[in-house]
């Protein structure tokens, strides 16, 4: 198995906070990313961005390890 770098680690931890955030819409109505830093302001749209290009990452680094 090969060790995970510092990218993988910060893809990680993004998606796992974009993961929270979803259950906490989901169960709750509560978008804890806009709650802290403002409903669509740009600082909210920049970590929406890093979210969806870790999940992305996410998604590459598990195809490369199934081959």
């Amino acid at each position: 198995m090969q060790k995970m770098n510092g990218l993988d680690w910060v893809a990680l931890i993004l998606v796992i906070i974009g993961g929270v955030n979803w259950g906490l819409i989901g169960l709750f109505n509560f978008d804890l990313v806009a709650a802290i830093f403002g409903q669509m302001s740009a600082l909210s749209k920049i970590i929406y961005d890093l979210v969806g290009l870790a999940a992305l990452y996410m998604i590459y680094g598990a195809v490369k390890m199934n081959k």
